[in-house]
């Protein structure tokens, strides 16, 4: 059970999130003691709290919780089975989906940073409308959650992408059928906009409580296929002196986050900021939140410029080899870049 399920005055809910208890495992850990003094508390209310969750535990345990880990087992060759026939969201660029090994895996959780302006929103926003496409198209007929952290959601944006999606798919049934009226795309740019989730969060604990709260949400809403967080890095750089509270934060979400993507077979892509990092007497830009961020995800895709056109570099990835793709943002939302459709059309 989560913090936020647990019977108790809301206030001191917002207590615990705010310090970093997200789970009854990890109330657990801690003493009456320490509880106190990090939610500000008496230690007879932190002595209180841990007893409502040690009953809280101990009733989830005996409701059979046991069960689901022997009913969990699994052999290798299903696992490997279940890889060769995963799911993927097109980016909509041709040359991005081949070093994905497709486009972005279900079941998986990859990141994507980059310096401002290189495109990351706009990867959002597309993946948002992609995994939409019905499954005649290719797609997976799904719908999306979209979690804004900075404010930087643009429905129009949406709505134009949309409306290019649609266009597109119309194109490829034109093009594979003669009797276009049969064929014809059945999707409004208006449907597209109704099946985008948005949640606009303004502070970390936010954040956090929204997290905790999407297994329920997406349980009852199984068709959601994708969860895109812009930024994941926003709020946990702004005013965090306590470092290690902020590690076992972002290690608890990782791990949520994680759990999601497997058990609702579902993307999670979360967009990260760059900063600055000291390496070999020089100063590099890295992707944000530090190295031990780096293991919170399946595949890390790092964006980047080279020369005038944009780039997406594989840097981490179980299964897939490092490469890199070019890409460009356009009106119609991410594409092949202009250098990639002129080897195109010459070959």
């Amino acid at each position: 059970m989560e913090i936020g399920m647990l019977p108790i005055s809301a206030s001191k809910r917002g207590k615990l999130l705010a310090a970093g208890y997200t789970t009854l495992h990890s109330i657990a850990r801690t003493s009456p003691t320490h509880l106190a003094r990090d939610i500000e508390v008496s230690e007879s209310e932190a002595l209180e709290i841990l007893n409502v969750a040690t009953r809280t535990s101990t009733l989830d345990r005996s409701c059979g919780s046991n069960t689901n880990i022997i009913d969990g087992g699994q052999t290798a060759w299903d696992m490997f089975n279940e890889e060769r026939f995963s799911s993927l969201i097109t980016t909509s660029c041709v040359d991005l989906d081949n070093i994905l090994g497709g486009g972005i895996n279900c079941k998986e959780v990859t990141e994507i940073g980059g310096v401002p302006g290189i495109g990351k929103t706009q990867i959002g926003i597309q993946l948002a409308v992609n995994v939409q496409i019905p499954l005649e198209y290719g797609g997976l007929g799904g719908k999306a959650i979209y979690i804004d952290t900075e404010g930087s959601f643009m429905v129009e944006r949406v709505l134009q992408i949309a409306e290019a999606c649609i266009e597109d798919m119309s194109e490829y049934s034109h093009h594979f059928h003669k009797d276009n009226q049969a064929y014809g795309v059945k999707m409004h740019p208006n449907s597209i906009l109704e099946n985008i989730f948005y949640f606009r969060v303004c502070s970390y604990t936010e954040q956090i409580a929204l997290v905790n709260y999407l297994d329920k949400f997406v349980t009852e809403h199984k068709d959601v296929k994708i969860i895109i967080i812009d930024s994941v890095t926003f709020h946990f750089r702004q005013d965090f002196d306590d470092m290690a509270l902020r590690t076992r934060l972002l290690g608890e979400m990782s791990l949520k986050l994680m759990k999601l993507a497997r058990n609702f077979c579902l993307a999670v892509v979360m967009l990260n900021q760059v900063t600055t990092k000291h390496i070999e007497g020089s100063f590099q830009l890295t992707l944000a939140l530090g190295d031990s961020w780096s293991h919170s995800c399946t595949n890390r895709i790092i964006l980047y410029w080279n020369g005038n056109e944009r780039h997406a570099y594989i840097d981490k990835s179980p299964s897939l080899k490092s490469a890199s793709a070019p890409y460009s943002v356009t009106s119609r939302g991410i594409r092949n870049s202009t250098s990639s459709s002129k080897r195109i059309k010459m070959v």
